[in-house]
C-alpha cells in the first residue's frame, strides 16, 4: 500500500469510485447500485473518462464485480443492523460513502472506517470540503496494516464493543497486503467477533486460477502496479 504519510487517496480507491460511478453512467439502468458521491470525493480531472483503466467494454467484468460486492455488502449491513446489530466496521474503507448515502441506516450503527493516516485525514478535508462533515456516528481510525499497529486496540479507544455483535468487512484489501499482514488482520478480526457477529472480505485467486475472461485484464493491472501482489494467507 501507498506510504502513510503520502496526502491523498490511494489510487486503487480513487478507481473503485470511478468505476462505481462509470456503472451509473455508462451500464442500463437497473443499476445495481448507485453511488455518484465517491467521484465528488475523488475529484478527478475532466479527462478521467479516457484514462485506460475506464475503458467502458475493457473494464466491464471488474466494474461488475465492483458493484457487486458493494450492492451485497450494503445488503448485508441494512439486514444486520435491522436485526439489532449496532457495529460496523470497514476495514481499507478508502472513499466509502455510505454515512453519506444512507444517513437512516448509519445513524442507528456506530460506524468505524479503518484507513491509513494520509488518505483518511485526506478523506477527512474533503468531507468537510463537500459540506458533509464527519458525521457524529462515524468514528475514523488511523491504521497503517502493515505496521504491525495494534489496531484493535485503537478501535476500542475509539468506542468499539468487544462484547457487542459486529458486521466487518474487508473488500478490496486483502490483495494489497502481505502475508503477515492479512494473517495478522484476520486474527485481530477472530478475537473481535462476539457472538452474532458477521465477517465478510473479498480476495483475489492466484492468476493462473482466475477466470480465463478477466485474466488479461487482471494481469494488466499487476503490470500497471494497480494490484501490486495476490497475497497468498494459505
Amino acid at each position: 500500500m501507498q506510504d502513510t504519510k503520502t496526502a491523498g487517496p490511494e489510487s486503487s480507491a480513487v478507481r473503485v469510485a470511478l468505476w462505481r460511478a462509470m456503472h451509473v453512467e455508462t451500464d442500463p439502468p437497473p443499476h445495481v447500485f448507485e453511488d455518484l458521491l465517491g467521484l465528488r470525493l475523488a475529484a478527478p480531472d475532466e479527462n478521467w473518462r479516457h484514462r485506460p483503466d475506464m475503458d467502458p467494454d475493457g473494464t466491464k467484468p471488474f466494474r461488475a464485480s465492483i458493484v457487486a460486492r458493494a450492492r451485497f455488502i450494503e445488503d448485508l449491513v441494512i439486514e444486520r443492523a435491522g436485526e439489532g446489530v449496532s457495529q460496523y466496521v470497514i476495514l481499507g474503507a478508502g472513499l466509502d460513502t455510505f454515512a453519506q448515502r444512507r444517513p437512516d441506516i448509519a445513524s442507528h450503527l456506530r460506524l468505524f472506517e479503518i484507513d491509513q493516516p494520509g488518505p483518511q485525514a485526506w478523506k477527512r478535508r474533503r468531507l468537510i470540503d463537500l459540506g458533509f462533515g464527519v458525521p457524529e456516528c462515524v468514528r475514523l481510525v488511523p491504521v497503517d496494516f502493515e505496521a504491525g499497529e495494534p489496531w484493535r486496540r485503537r478501535l476500542t479507544d475509539a468506542g468499539f464493543d468487544a462484547v457487542q455483535p459486529a458486521i466487518i468487512v474487508s473488500t478490496g484489501v486483502s490483495m494489497y497486503l502481505s502475508k503477515e499482514a492479512n494473517l495478522a488482520a484476520l486474527r485481530n478480526v477472530a478475537a473481535m467477533m462476539a457472538p452474532g457477529s458477521t465477517f465478510a472480505m473479498t480476495f483475489l485467486l492466484p492468476l493462473e486460477l482466475a477466470d480465463p475472461d478477466v485474466r488479461p485484464g487482471l494481469a494488466h493491472l499487476i503490470r500497471d502496479g494497480a494490484v501490486r501482489r495476490l497475497a497468498s494467507i494459505a
